[in-house]
């Protein structure tokens, strides 16, 4: 039976919002597959939209790659007026913060992420990155400097959470991960896993990590009437 919205809420509900957590959430095929026509969102179905949207509403801040906003076409992430209604309910504001990771500033003030925004995004880069397109993002979005010549994931945790934003989730892409990985960030990971096997060159959710035995435990296991199952792991 496919779960619904509030089922959803309390299933990925999250129990001490002080204590800082990097929450990963991805689609693959059965078969591993992260894209189909090189796109993750080809994936999903109607409950992976709103396990989307629940963990957006769970989250202090979306932390994206700045060339997954390009591949996806990322615009808006606010949420829907139920669950901003939720969200104030429960001490939050209306809708979560956006944070995109760039280590060169490959990014256009006119992009689609940083339009009319219901709160202004963040731009996460380094001390080194490109002063040109730094001064003309700093018209769209505040930006954090974390690290001298490469974004330093473990000061951006830090970071963020400084500023009372400690409910990461972070959807992608791949690389952004693997990164995540390797400094050892990632508390939880949240993966849909749809009923299709897709076969050609389409990567993993997963990339450029060392390899490790990363031991994380599952925390659930749902399913919905499309054949779409959803699990839960916590390190």
């Amino acid at each position: 039976m496919t779960p619904t919205r509030d089922e959803l809420l309390a299933a990925y509900s999250l129990p001490d919002r002080s204590t800082t957590r990097v929450r990963m959430n991805f689609v693959e095929s059965a078969d591993g597959a992260v894209t189909l026509g090189g796109r993750s969102g080809t994936l999903g179905g109607q409950t992976d939209r709103t396990v989307m949207q629940v963990l957006r509403t769970l989250s202090d801040v979306v932390v994206i790659g700045a060339g997954t906003v390009r591949a996806e076409g990322y615009g808006s992430i606010e949420v829907s007026e139920e669950d901003a209604a939720w969200r104030r309910s429960h001490g939050l504001a209306a809708q979560p913060r956006l944070a995109v990771v760039s280590n060169d500033l490959g990014l256009e003030p006119g992009d689609a992420v940083f339009a009319e925004p219901s709160r202004r995004p963040i731009v996460v880069t380094h001390a080194g990155a490109p002063s040109g397109p730094r001064a003309a993002l700093e018209e769209v979005a505040d930006i954090l400097v974390c690290g001298a010549e490469a974004v330093d994931l473990a000061a951006m945790r830090a970071a963020l959470a400084g500023r009372g934003m400690h409910q990461v989730l972070c959807e992608g892409g791949p690389h952004l991960f693997g990164a995540l990985l390797d400094d050892g960030l990632v508390d939880e990971v949240c993966v849909t896993v749809a009923p299709r096997f897709v076969g050609g060159g389409a990567g993993r959710i997963v990339a450029g990590a060392s390899e490790a035995d990363r031991r994380f435990r599952l925390a659930h296991v749902l399913t919905d009437d499309d054949g779409f199952v959803f699990l839960r792991y916590r390190r």
